[in-house]
């Protein structure tokens, strides 16, 4: 008993000391922050913002890599499967984490096993966008228009699983209207399709859509979320609208699984100094996004949550496994 029991504090110590050493002298070479989405989209929007503030944070460079495609499974493979070292983390959102694994039959990882939840790290609502050539100019018009033409009008997004998709998908279902998805590699090229009108309609962040807005490029008619844009104030919500549902994204940041607590600690307490910083908190209110910080437990929670509830909506859109 006496010599398991000094067995169990050398090694207990051991392991302490490595942990605070690990801790003493991370990061000491740049961090690789995966933003599983293209250029320009609502991701890597956020993802840009918060490493400038945690850059400072942390004291070394944070390179923003985006890796697009699978409606985001192909950038969240990539940190469920790096070294837990905190070299390797992923800006994570419904997408890949809570939605796309109810779509696809196989998944390369498993969300509530495969990644370390360290903080949530912002919300942003969407923002129903239509092209100017559409003739409608609310919810209510969309709708009729929707109806009075069953199957021809349709509706971009970042790729079949994301937010904005099931964005759409909900307001399929909430109106009792059929307007077809159409999936592009990233919120980027989505909204380039809009632009040129090859669709009519889409979903997007507000902070990705506000310039289009303000030049007329696009028309908006309804921003997600449970109040008003302070950026369009005169824009009606979602709800406002007629429709009884939430449009609005949450991100996150993870590690892969086994990443040690003192890095969780870390990383977590940094964050939330950078997401506290007036220069962050003025960078995400121009973007429309409001900043969030949370336990690792209370993310956790969430993820578990809402991968439980967008199987339900998966299901009662009628989407089939691919």
């Amino acid at each position: 008993m006496y010599r398991f029991s000094v067995t169990s504090l050398v090694v207990s110590t051991l392991v302490a000391t490595a942990a605070m050493a690990q801790t003493t002298n991370y990061p000491n070479r740049p961090i690789r922050m995966i933003a599983p989405s293209s250029a320009g989209g609502p991701v890597d929007v956020i993802a840009r913002a918060i490493s400038i503030s945690l850059s400072d944070a942390l004291g070394q460079q944070i390179v923003v890599d985006n890796r697009a495609g699978a409606a985001g499974l192909i950038g969240a493979e990539i940190v469920a499967k790096s070294a837990p070292d905190g070299y390797t983390l992923l800006m994570g959102f419904s997408g890949p984490l809570a939605i796309v694994p109810h779509l696809v039959k196989q998944v390369p990882y498993d969300t509530n096993k495969d990644f370390t939840p360290i903080t949530l790290a912002a919300s942003a609502p969407y923002v129903l966008l239509v092209h100017p050539s559409l003739p409608v100019k609310s919810v209510k018009e969309l709708i009729d228009l929707a109806k009075s033409q069953p199957g021809k009008l349709n509706f971009a997004s970042g790729g079949t699983g994301v937010g904005i998709h099931m964005a759409g998908e909900l307001f399929n279902v909430a109106a009792g209207v059929k307007i077809t998805h159409v999936p592009y590699k990233g919120a980027g090229p989505g909204m380039t399709a809009l632009l040129a009108g090859e669709v009519n309609m889409m979903f997007n962040g507000l902070s990705a859509a506000l310039p289009q807005v303000k030049a007329g490029r696009l028309r908006a008619l309804a921003v997600g979320g449970d109040k008003r844009s302070a950026l369009l104030p005169e824009l009606p919500t979602v709800a406002e609208s007629g429709l009884q549902f939430n449009t609005s994204g949450w991100y996150g940041l993870l590690g892969p699984a086994g990443l040690p607590r003192a890095l969780v600690n870390k990383l977590r307490g940094d964050t939330l100094r950078a997401l506290a910083a007036a220069e962050t908190k003025e960078r995400m209110t121009a973007l429309a996004v409001e900043t969030i910080g949370s336990t690792p437990e209370a993310f956790a929670d969430l993820l578990k949550q809402e991968y439980a509830q967008w199987g339900r909506v998966v299901k009662a859109a009628g989407i089939k496994q691919q």
